[in-house]
């Protein structure tokens, strides 16, 4: 027969809250540094081909 698992502490399930906001939070600075250097054209690390506008010849 199985056995009840014991109770996980309110603090334990804190901490990992706190660690699976923290992984969403740097994802999220991560992703608006990278938006941030492809339109001002710094980028060293990805690849964006200008597109022309209408107004270009």
């Amino acid at each position: 027969m199985s056995v009840p698992k014991k109770r996980t502490s309110i603090s334990k399930k804190h901490i990992r809250r706190n660690f699976w906001k923290k992984k969403g939070y740097w994802a999220a600075v991560k992703a608006l540094s990278l938006a941030k250097s492809i339109s001002t054209g710094y980028s060293k690390s990805f690849f964006c081909p200008k597109t022309k506008t209408l107004f270009e010849k």
